[in-house]
């Protein structure tokens, strides 16, 4: 995997995000060149602040939802961009990724996932037909799964007019328009969808189920479960992610495809509670968990079905659950993690 991103130039959006900047990270250790891309909805200047003089980086602060040349052509043409200006590979990860942030930012949501394709595929196919592109789709296009566990041949039970439908069906438009220049315009367009993914780096407002629980259990408080917690998640820490993405970007003759990426293990939300106080608290008593309202449309079971991805990329994951939440619970204990810019 990492001969293939020796000298390749990878132009990544969403790039300050949580799993973008774990991207960048991997792919400048692997030799690449990465132009970032980002405009800051939801992705934090910190998470590159350690990037920003090295050699083999150069980042963009830009809107995607915009035709990518007029972001895109001045960079390419200053000459001191030279040894960018080939673009190889283009991983398009740019959108907010958390209920309360798409929620917040719907319209950005539905256009970057919408437009931004359209416009990166339309630029790509202009300019660099040859190129690879890779869409970061998401578990969000099963909805409320009504199979379990969710292969890729599912098509889904989504609710198109709900309040997480400018996410779900956002991406789902998303690999429609993937689909069609793949299949119109024989380019290699490739998808992954992510399942719940946690690590260094999530935003401490990010107000999805890890960082929820470890807020509370870190400042003393009932852990927060919607519905009666029977509900269930399955847990990838990035690193994982991180190397399974790469492993799809890379690996030959797989245009075309979609892969679903995340870890089949399965717990219940009270599970979930019960660890995360475990490891912050020690303990757990009936008055650390408190009950609120289902929020609608939330799924009740969500899986992963990995063979394929087991099959093409030989792609396991390999952290458990465990030890990557001590790990998130560490990076959750320090500053960093309070909402910086």
């Amino acid at each position: 995997m990492q001969a293939y991103f020796t000298n390749k130039t990878v132009l990544l959006t969403g790039a300050a995000g949580f799993i973008g900047s774990h991207l960048v990270d991997q792919l400048l250790a692997f030799g690449a060149r990465v132009i970032g891309v980002d405009n800051f909805i939801t992705g934090r200047r910190v998470n590159l602040a350690h990037l920003l003089e090295q050699e083999n980086f150069r980042f963009l602060e830009a809107d995607v939802s915009q035709p990518t040349a007029s972001y895109l052509e001045a960079f390419l043409s200053d000459p001191a961009n030279h040894a960018f200006s080939q673009i190889d590979l283009v991983l398009h990860f740019a959108s907010p990724a958390s209920p309360p942030a798409y929620q917040n930012k719907p319209i950005e949501t539905y256009l970057v996932n919408s437009s931004g394709t359209h416009n990166l595929l339309t630029y790509l196919h202009a300019q660099s037909p040859k190129t690879r592109f890779l869409f970061a789709s998401t578990s969000e296009v099963y909805g409320d799964p009504e199979v379990h566990p969710q292969a890729e041949d599912y098509f889904g039970n989504v609710n198109p007019n709900g309040e997480r439908s400018c996410y779900d069906e956002a991406k789902r438009l998303g690999e429609t328009i993937c689909g069609v220049f793949s299949r119109n315009y024989q380019m290699d367009v490739r998808i992954v969808r992510i399942f719940n993914t946690y690590g260094p780096r999530m935003r401490f407002d990010d107000g999805r189920i890890l960082p929820n629980f470890i807020n509370q259990a870190l400042a003393k408080k009932p852990l927060t479960v919607y519905g009666d917690g029977q509900q269930t998640r399955s847990y990838c820490y990035v690193n994982d992610l991180v190397r399974g993405i790469l492993l799809m970007a890379s690996g030959e003759n797989l245009g075309g495809e979609t892969v679903n990426l995340g870890n089949p293990e399965e717990f219940t939300v009270l599970e979930t509670a019960a660890l995360t106080q475990k490891i912050i608290n020690a303990s757990v008593t009936k008055d650390d968990i408190v009950f609120a309202t289902l929020p609608k449309d939330d799924p009740t079971r969500r899986k992963p079905d990995i063979s394929k991805a087991s099959e093409l990329l030989n792609f396991q994951p390999e952290i458990s659950f465990r030890d990557g939440l001590e790990q998130t619970i560490a990076y959750f204990q320090t500053e960093e993690s309070r909402n910086l810019e």
